[in-house]
């Protein structure tokens, strides 16, 4: 595209995540913004004197070498306008102008995709949490993104590759950066099937600046955001905050109510968050709306842990054959539901009263309940944990089927 350049120039021109719509809207195109003169840009609403000032400094020769260097490297540049561009990014508050690159960037749009987040001082159980569950999805035709880090963002990333998926880094630093040298090879494996990406020009160090501000990019590539180990203040949740401004759904996976070190995630749920126990409640949340998604390839937590799904040439659903024994084995299944539901109290109890077999949302299970939402929230957290509530797409539940 020929206006490359000229989106290079306003991304160096820009503090990193202000918006620029606005202003490219009211001179027409980002080429007639750059061609326009000081007065022009001086009485234009949008730009204030900061941006002002700073279009008046950078030359466009610098965003030709940023061009040229990354052509040099193989990486790419995909600009707002761009039709690669993911609409899903596209339609946040504040998207990136420029994103750069290196490797192929999958169409977003038209897969599922979940980020996964978390501390990158995780415990083994977190990683294995991280690692499962990316492969799962990875194995359906989902694509991961992470934030490339040390931790849960590597467990994410390697779970992904080593089902054969895509995965999407996003960086908090510009390509071609002496950053995490412990990582290169894995950024390296990322880019040969999926992309290490960043909206930061070649080189920029990573800094405690650049990395929150990477964070609204993991949210906005995905349809969902998954925290799986996080403490108050760990910068997941300003992941897990974005998310909740872009409208993208939250899951999150419940820790020790011992371990005060990670229990934000334990909040998350308990503010509405859909508590992930496998990959299933992840996907059964979108399979109406992605038919890219491969249900047949599912696998359970423990084939994924033992890679034992990888012997099995049928599908989940084939696996048994309608016998005596497995009738048997669901008639057993719905009685043990039955009998945890009677020994139920309080909220929970008057919950799952309220729900039926076919999904509702939250409100209407909440009008039926006669309880606020927050209790309603509460009670279907223990009820999914017991086995007793199944969780669908559009935060929509229903009783759990044997």
């Amino acid at each position: 595209m020929s206006d490359v350049k000229y989106w290079v120039w306003l991304q160096l021109c820009l503090s990193t995540g202000k918006s620029f719509q606005r202003i490219v809207d009211y001179f027409g195109s980002v080429e007639e913004l750059y061609n326009s003169n000081y007065l022009k840009r001086r009485v234009c609403p949008y730009i204030n004197d900061k941006l002002l000032d700073s279009m008046e400094k950078t030359p466009i020769e610098k965003a030709e070498q940023i061009v040229s260097e990354c052509r040099q490297n193989g990486w790419g540049i995909i600009t707002f306008e761009d039709e690669r561009y993911p609409k899903k990014l596209k339609h946040i508050f504040d998207p990136p102008a420029v994103i750069y690159v290196d490797g192929t960037l999958p169409d977003l749009d038209r897969l599922l995709t979940i980020s996964i987040v978390g501390t990158r001082r995780p415990s083994n159980y977190a990683k294995s949490v991280a690692r499962v569950i990316s492969k799962g999805l990875a194995r359906c035709n989902a694509v991961v993104v992470s934030g490339g880090a040390l931790g849960i963002d590597t467990s994410a990333h390697n779970g992904a590759l080593e089902a054969g998926g895509i995965t999407v880094s996003v960086l908090g630093c510009g390509l071609g950066t002496d950053y995490l040298s412990t990582n290169e090879e894995l950024r390296w494996r990322i880019a040969q099937s999926g992309a290490v990406i960043t909206e930061f020009p070649p080189h920029t160090p990573a800094s405690r600046f650049t990395f929150p501000q990477r964070n609204r990019i993991i949210s906005g590539l995905a349809d969902g955001v998954f925290v799986v180990e996080a403490g108050h203040k760990s910068g997941s949740l300003i992941t897990a905050d974005y998310a909740s401004s872009q409208n993208r759904d939250l899951f999150a996976v419940a820790a020790s109510i011992f371990d005060k070190s990670f229990n934000g995630t334990n909040k998350l749920i308990k503010d509405g968050a859909i508590p992930v126990l496998d990959t299933e409640s992840i996907l059964s949340c979108y399979t109406e709306k992605y038919k890219s998604l491969d249900m047949s390839r599912l696998a359970t937590n423990d084939e994924l842990l033992s890679d034992s799904y990888k012997d099995r040439s049928i599908a989940p659903d084939e696996d048994e054959e309608i016998t005596f024994e497995n009738i048997e084995k669901h008639r057993e299944a719905r009685t043990q539901i039955d009998e945890t539901a009677r020994q139920l109290v309080g909220d929970e109890k008057t919950v799952y009263d309220a729900m039926t077999d076919d999904y509702t949302d939250i409100e209407g299970i909440a009008s039926r309940a006669g309880l606020d939402i927050n209790s309603v929230l509460v009670a279907l957290t223990m009820l999914e944990l017991d086995g007793l509530a199944q969780s669908g797409m559009g935060k929509r539940y229903r009783r759990k089927q044997s």
